[in-house]
């Protein structure tokens, strides 16, 4: 009987044992999944690669339209206040209406549709890429800074090539050897003064103007002793050590007779320097404006076209181009001519129809009455210039003949590019009957004109036999060559009869072959003659190599010849 008692007292110790033995494990088991989900819950450490591609991806989604607009449309013109107050908004609409009114408050005539100051100012931005880029873009070199807010100077005295330059009296006279440098002279800036001159040196000799306040800073023999000497040195009244030991920060030599005039003076270069560092004052108050047109369905037959040219990665000149056929307009004689009237009323909305903006002009044809028949056989084109960001968009063109009294509208949805600062891009190709050079005052002015061209497109791309017909577009962001800074690669022409698929010639010419080429904007202007093609459908395809980043681009174009 006690053996029996002791049997059941070890058994059950054993079965307590083993319970807790088995709670045990089971709690350590469950230690164990705590530890994993807790390890699998903490975030592992970034690779060097994962941060970058992350911060690269949080500056692709920083880099909006609205930044671009910010940083590099108006980074010259907006205020401080400006700046600040656009930084502060929180949406984009907040953003849009903060746009339309600052272009508003610098709108020369208010009460108009049109924004000269706008307009003037996207034109610049243009000329500066095309004509001052030196490895970088031409709006960030100081001489577009000072172009995109000034406009063209008064006067240049162009040193680009350097060499023998004699001394002015205020600089000490005398003889010395210079490197490249520009003097842009200014009759009068608002808020500087009278006869501002403004120099720019490329000491690298790179094509890298910048601008300085230290007119020795071109001389090439300024560190060679004995050479370069300025009248007082060369009379032995001075010494070109004294020069290394002035306290205005330059290392000019003295005057002649120690005549300084003030423009010299060292408290009023520097307060001169400041001020063109400085945003232009705001002129005008803010304005708000609505525009509330009435549009009317009839018949008045027209054509319209849009051309797109990117300025900056976040603003595309938009060039929109109507064109009537004289003999579909109504004439009534005034003044001893035979005369039609053509209003023209565009809109650019977004596509929910908030209004983007809005032009208007009169289209005229006055014809001698002995010659009404051969103008009727014409044709009269219209064309207007709008910066736009790239997005979608709904066009309303509306046109009204006044003595008839016919209406049309046009109505077509646009896409304007986007400008990828990562690739080459090209902008649109237009065929033109018309391209010529214009004269510096006149770049920026009236219709066709793109940079320092006219170009006038033959809307349809129809050309008579007997014509020439011209090939205008722009190619952008092109890789440098890292000594040169020059793009490498070629563009190759190549015609092609459509139905037949007859080629008629194949040209290359290489990129050095193209006048003003740089990287960051190259300009395709060509004239093809026709006589030697017959009537029919032809497309003009162009292959451009960009050998500097392994990139090829295949613009091409359609035209028939009659």
């Amino acid at each position: 009987m006690d053996r029996l008692r002791l049997s059941i007292v070890c058994i059950s110790i054993s079965i307590a044992v083993c319970l807790i033995a088995a709670g045990q494990s089971t709690d350590s088991q469950q230690d164990k999944d705590k530890a994993q989900a807790l390890q699998e819950t903490v975030a592992r450490p970034l690779t060097e690669k994962q941060k970058k591609r992350k911060e690269a991806q949080l500056k692709k989604e920083l880099e909006s339209p609205y930044r671009k607009w910010l940083n590099e449309d108006v980074t010259y013109i907006i205020t401080d206040e400006e700046r600040s107050a656009f930084k502060r908004l929180q949406t984009d609409e907040e953003r849009e209406q903060f746009i339309e009114s600052f272009w508003l408050r610098r709108d020369p005539t208010p009460d108009t549709i049109e924004n000269e100051f706008k307009e003037e100012h996207y034109r610049r931005i243009a000329y500066a890429n095309e004509h001052y880029p030196s490895g970088i873009p031409g709006w960030k070199t100081d001489r577009g800074r000072i172009y995109i807010v000034y406009g063209p100077p008064d006067e240049i005295d162009d040193h680009s090539s350097g060499g023998s330059y004699e001394r002015p009296m205020e600089e000490g006279g005398g003889t010395t050897s210079t490197y490249p440098f520009q003097d842009w002279r200014y009759r009068y800036i608002d808020g500087i003064g009278n006869n501002v001159i403004i120099e720019f040196v490329d000491p690298t000799m790179s094509g890298e103007f910048h601008m300085t306040m230290d007119a020795s800073e071109k001389d090439a023999l300024l560190y060679v002793p004995g050479a370069g000497l300025t009248m007082m040195e060369q009379m032995g009244m001075s010494t070109k050590n004294q020069r290394f030991q002035n306290t205005d920060g330059t290392h000019n030599g003295s005057a002649w007779g120690n005549m300084q005039p003030e423009s010299m003076n060292e408290f009023t270069r520097l307060d001169t320097y400041a001020k063109l560092h400085t945003p232009p004052k705001v002129k005008f108050p803010d304005l708000e404006a609505a525009v509330y047109s009435k549009i009317s369905y009839n018949v008045l037959p027209c054509k319209v076209r849009t051309d797109f040219f990117p300025v900056t990665d976040a603003s595309v000149l938009t060039y929109v181009t109507v064109q009537f056929d004289n003999k579909d307009l109504q004439y009534t004689s005034k003044e001893g001519l035979q005369r039609a009237t053509v209003n023209v009323f565009g809109r650019i909305t977004t596509m929910t129809r908030r209004i983007v903006t809005t032009f208007e002009d009169t289209v005229a044809v006055d014809a001698p009455p002995q010659m009404l028949q051969a103008y009727q056989a014409q044709k009269s084109i219209y064309q207007k210039a709008i910066p736009l960001a790239p997005g979608t968009y709904r066009l309303n063109v509306v046109s009204k003949d006044l003595t008839a009294g016919n209406m049309n509208n046009f109505e077509q949805s646009i896409v304007v590019p986007r400008l990828d600062p990562d690739k080459a891009s090209f902008s649109s190709v237009m065929l033109a009957d018309i391209i010529e050079k214009v004269p510096m005052k006149s770049i920026g002015a009236g219709q066709f004109i793109i940079g320092d061209s006219k170009v006038r497109p033959r809307m349809g791309d129809v050309f008579k036999h007997d014509e020439k017909m011209g090939i205008y577009f722009k190619v952008y962001n092109l890789g440098a060559d890292q000594d040169t800074h020059k793009p490498l690669g070629t563009v190759e022409y190549e015609l092609v009869r459509s139905g037949s698929n007859e080629k008629i010639f194949d040209v290359t010419q290489d990129f050095s072959e193209i006048p003003d080429a740089s990287a960051a904007q190259m300009t395709i202007e060509k004239f093809l003659p026709l006589k030697s093609l017959l009537p029919g459908q032809y497309t003009l395809q162009m292959k451009i190599v960009d050998k500097s980043r392994n990139q090829t681009l295949t613009p091409s174009a359609k035209f028939t010849v009659t």
